[in-house]
C-alpha cells in the first residue's frame, strides 16, 4: 500500500485525473465469506453505509465480521476521477479515499454499532495517514445516505472527540458528507475480501484504545 506524492495534498476538480464512463474491470459475483452478492441492487430491508479508515484489506475485515452485515466490498470515495485504478488513486491525483461498503440489516446492527466499530478501529487524528500508511487515500470519512445518517454521524463524531480529548489526542479529522454528492466507486476483484484469500496478508489499521461510547448521551463529560 503505497502513495506516490511526497506529500499528500488532495488535488481540486481541475487537477483531478479525468478517468472513464466505464470501468476496467469487473466484480465478483459474491462474497467469499458471507455468500451474498456484492453489487446492488440490495434487497430493500437491508441499509448501506460507506466508512474510510485507512487501508481497505484490513477495514473490509472488520465489518464483515460484525453480526448484521450482509456484503461488504471494498472502494473508492470522496475524489473526481470517474471509475478510478487502485494505481491512479494511490498516485494522488484523483482525490479518493479507500472506503469499505456495508450493506447491513438494521434489524440486527444498528448505524450506531457499526459507527462505534469504525471509530475504534483506527485514529481518526492522523489525517493523511493511517500508522505507516501515508497518502490522501487513507484519510478517515464517513459517507452518509441519509439525512439521519449524516446526523448520527455528526453525533458520534463529537461524542467521540471528547473521550479522545480526554485521553490525550487531538482532533478528529474524519470527513463527514453524503454519499449522495460522492460516488462510490468499486475497486478491483483482488482488493475484494483480500484477507479472507491471503490470510497472512498486510492489515496496516490499527485503533486509539479508547472505546466510543453509543450515542451522545453515553459520552463522559470532560468539564470541570
Amino acid at each position: 500500500m503505497f502513495s506516490y506524492r511526497r506529500t499528500p495534498e488532495l488535488p481540486t476538480r481541475e487537477e483531478a485525473l479525468t478517468g472513464r464512463a466505464e470501468p476496467l474491470f469487473g466484480l465478483p459475483a459474491v462474497h467469499t465469506v458471507l455468500g451474498n452478492p456484492l453489487a446492488g441492487p440490495y434487497p430493500a430491508h437491508l441499509q448501506v453505509a460507506d466508512f474510510g479508515l485507512g487501508c481497505f484489506w484490513g477495514a473490509e475485515r472488520k465489518f464483515w465480521q460484525a453480526p448484521g452485515v450482509w456484503t461488504t466490498l471494498a472502494g473508492y470515495q470522496g475524489g473526481f476521477t470517474e471509475n478510478p485504478t487502485y494505481e491512479e488513486v494511490c498516485s494522488g491525483g484523483t482525490g479518493h479515499t479507500e472506503v469499505v461498503r456495508v450493506v447491513f440489516d438494521p434489524s440486527l446492527v444498528s448505524y450506531e454499532a457499526l459507527l462505534k466499530l469504525f471509530w475504534e478501529s483506527h485514529d481518526p487524528t492522523q489525517g493523511f495517514r493511517q500508522g505507516n500508511d501515508v497518502g490522501t487515500q487513507y484519510r478517515s470519512a464517513l459517507y452518509t445516505h441519509s439525512p439521519a445518517a449524516q446526523a448520527t454521524a455528526e453525533a458520534s463524531r463529537e461524542a467521540y472527540q471528547r473521550v479522545l480529548t480526554a485521553s490525550g489526542y487531538g482532533t478528529i479529522t474524519t470527513a463527514v458528507l453524503p454519499a449522495s454528492e460522492r460516488p462510490f466507486w468499486p475497486a478491483e476483484a483482488y482488493h475484494q475480501q483480500y484477507l479472507d484469500r491471503n490470510i497472512n496478508g498486510y492489515c496496516g489499521i490499527g485503533g486509539t484504545g479508547v472505546a466510543c461510547p453509543i450515542g451522545v448521551a453515553e459520552a463522559p463529560s470532560t468539564d470541570g
